[in-house]
């Protein structure tokens, strides 16, 4: 989220590791090398607690939730035929209150 008196384009799309890391960087002050160090741990850090099967909820921004779906049947809509669909793990985000809020507020 770039917030913290920065301004980014509404046109501008997609926020990145590299846009993360320069944020740090200007914000704190640190070199960009650790500024980009620092972004890619906690992404680690996040990844790794959910491949162990742990959610990961970040206060006022949101919680990345882990959901086992089973086996279902599918059907394939140009065809009409039923397909088995394997039992998955899926990964959904569910944004903060806070986080709801201040997207309507700049919707």
């Amino acid at each position: 989220m770039a917030d913290a008196g920065t301004v980014r384009k509404p046109d501008a799309g997609t926020l990145t590791r590299a846009d993360l890391a320069d944020i740090v960087h200007r914000e704190i002050g640190l070199s960009r090398a650790d500024s980009a160090g620092i972004v890619e741990r906690v992404l680690h850090h996040m990844c790794a607690a959910l491949a162990d099967g742990q959610n990961v909820k970040i206060s006022g921004f949101g919680s990345f939730i882990l959901r086992d779906k089973g086996e279902r049947i599918g059907r394939n809509p140009k065809t009409g035929v039923e397909v088995p669909i394997a039992p998955r793990r899926v990964l959904t985000f569910r944004a903060s209150q806070i986080m709801r809020e201040r997207i309507a507020r700049a919707g």
